[in-house]
């Protein structure tokens, strides 16, 4: 380790460090002249006395980093030179307060009273054992004690402290996560409203040019036709603005039917794809998220078939049982392939995924042995 590494290690903030090396010089000047001054008798000299106070009053500099060190050296130098007096006092301190065991702070206090007992000095021996017991125990105890107790409360405050911290971290993370599944949710959402309105639209678009001239009448037909899914597509625009301004409860209540999803294959029949719909069970109503996700199923699927398919025939087959509905829309291999030079993002299908595993079913997509491709998804209905 290098001097700096060193430095900043025994050291952690400035402040420590300016504290410590003022109480290390402090305690080692007051306790060297106030010894050397002292009316009490020593075995040693009083400058070898004074002289030893000084090295463990600065021997504090490590109270910190080596507390149970410190203490250590200062009971077995302290007891034969009878030197250190405050400086004791703040070396058990700081023996409680950065000791990482208890069991090693009592192990060596204890060390430290039994080693006063043993060998009081010259003024202390001619004391009664009671007073010289009372004495240590006075001079041993609260410093202990007082560090023991500063000890936890700033354990207390780091880990309220790293708990702070943590809990912030998370909600950051869970921020951060809540905001790619609204992104992901957004996306979704306009490429169904878009994207596959769009798509049939312009379908209806290029058929509309080809019989144009030739077949005004179905050609108005087309037109309105165009005009009405421009209509729906904003009118679902606005209602996917108003889920972002105001959330979910901005949704329609009501359950797309079976109506409307007949009226979605009118569509795309009406552009010249042949679908044929075959429905299993009795009608009745869906709850609104499981309406509306196998009204995007259809709607994704027929307008896959529209980009990579042309004019494929198509199958659907809906089957609603009391505990789900189940569906699979399949299309044969294309006859001409697609005419309109239709973009595909990829999305739909991983949209489609999302949506029906977010409402616990499952979903299958993938081409057919013979040609083709097959969609199928089962979405569980709730108990009743």
């Amino acid at each position: 380790m290098t001097v700096r590494g060193w430095w900043s290690a025994l050291w952690p903030t400035r402040r420590s460090r300016a504290l410590d090396v003022s109480l290390a010089v402090g305690l080692a000047a007051f306790d060297a002249f106030w010894l050397y001054f002292a009316p009490q008798h020593f075995w040693l000299p009083r400058w070898e006395v004074s002289a030893a106070s000084a090295v463990l009053g600065l021997a504090l500099v490590v109270r910190r980093r080596h507390p149970v060190g410190l203490s250590v050296f200062g009971i077995l130098f302290a007891t034969p030179t009878g030197g250190g007096g405050f400086s004791g006092l703040v070396s058990l301190y700081s023996l409680g307060a950065y000791a990482a065991s208890r069991r090693t702070v009592i192990a060596v206090a204890l060390a430290g009273y039994v080693m006063f007992l043993l060998f009081p000095g010259p003024t202390a021996a001619d004391e009664p054992l009671l007073a010289q017991a009372t004495f240590g125990f006075a001079f041993t105890a609260p410093p202990v004690l007082l560090g023991l107790y500063m000890g936890t409360r700033k354990q207390l405050f780091a880990s309220l402290q790293e708990r702070a911290e943590r809990l912030e971290r998370e909600q950051h993370l869970l921020a951060e996560r809540a905001r790619g599944e609204e992104r992901t949710r957004i996306a979704r959402e306009m490429h169904d409203v878009v994207a596959n309105r769009v798509s049939v639209m312009v379908v209806h678009a290029g058929a509309l040019k080809a019989i144009a001239v030739r077949d005004p009448a179905r050609a108005a037909e087309t037109a309105t036709v165009i005009g009405d899914m421009g209509r729906q597509a904003l009118e679902e625009l606005r209602q996917v603005i108003g889920v972002l301004r105001q959330g979910e409860e901005a949704l329609p209540q009501d359950s797309p039917t079976l109506t409307e999803i007949r009226e979605l294959i009118g569509q795309s029949s009406a552009a010249g794809l042949s679908v044929d719909l075959s429905v299993q069970g009795e009608e009745r109503p869906m709850p609104a998220a499981v309406g509306r996700t196998l009204y995007r199923l259809v709607q994704e699927a027929l307008t896959n078939v529209h980009k990579h398919a042309g004019d494929a025939d198509t199958s659907i087959e809906l089957s609603l049982i009391p505990e789900a509905v189940e569906v699979e829309i399949r299309n044969e291999p294309p006859r001409a392939g697609p005419r309109h030079g239709l973009p595909s993002g990829g999305n739909g299908l991983l949209g489609l995924r999302e949506r029906v595993t977010g409402l616990g079913g499952s979903f299958e997509a993938g081409p057919r042995d013979h040609g083709g491709f097959a969609v199928r998804a089962r979405l569980p209905l709730p108990a009743t």
